[in-house]
């Protein structure tokens, strides 16, 4: 918990009161963390324009670079 959780949610806690039926210990045995709910940040996709120009600049690089290959 140290380690791994509270570095990424400080106010992350454990609730002791509740028992798995199988072991008797704290948590229930294969609980499920959806990390995405906690851990994912939304990024925008960026402007298509920026996009189309850096895949200009991409097939200029590759032309240049399959230039050395043929010749």
């Amino acid at each position: 918990m140290q380690r791994e959780v509270l570095p990424h949610v400080p106010d992350a806690w454990v609730n002791t009161t509740i028992r798995d039926e199988k072991d008797g210990e704290v948590g229930k045995v294969g609980y499920e963390i959806n990390f995405n709910r906690y851990f994912y940040v939304y990024k925008p996709p960026r402007p298509p324009h920026v996009i189309a120009e850096e895949i200009r600049e991409m097939e200029k690089r590759f032309l240049e670079l399959m230039k050395g290959v043929v010749e």
